[in-house]
């Protein structure tokens, strides 16, 4: 299936290594997050050109936003308090959107596996976040 070969969502959750004291690793991280969106970004065009391909290649701004948000969450204790509370907002109305939209692309058939799974790790790590956020107001 066309998914498995060109969404390779794994490759996102990891996390940067901060050994390098030299190196601004946390824009090193973003950089090379960006490269790799471009090239995914890129490879949608080589789908093939019927129903599953279209859905693939309209998928893909979705599909990339929702890994950036699940990446970015992963930071937000970097934030101020209040750029905690909005960066969250902000985080729950992309997530929505964008699996809206997801949902929209796929309407006539169940998303594939990996796009559910990406689905669901963003809303557990918003879920995450969120909780941690209440926990530390307390």
């Amino acid at each position: 299936m066309a998914v498995s070969n060109c969404l390779e969502l794994d490759q996102f959750n990891t996390m940067p290594d901060h050994s390098d004291d030299h190196l601004d690793t946390h824009r090193l991280t973003w950089a090379v997050l960006l490269g790799k969106w471009v090239q995914f970004a890129r490879s949608a065009v080589a789908l093939p050109d019927d129903e599953q391909g279209r859905k693939l290649r309209a998928s893909v701004p979705d599909l990339i936003m929702l890994q950036a948000v699940w990446f970015a969450l992963q930071h937000m204790d970097e934030l101020s308090a209040a750029e905690q509370a909005l960066g969250l907002d902000r985080a729950t109305v992309l997530v929505d959107h964008h699996t809206v939209q997801l949902n929209a692309h796929w309407q006539s058939e169940d998303l594939p596996q990996k796009i559910e799974q990406l689905i669901t790790d963003v809303r557990q790590m918003l879920a995450t976040v969120n909780e941690n956020q209440q926990a530390k107001n307390q």
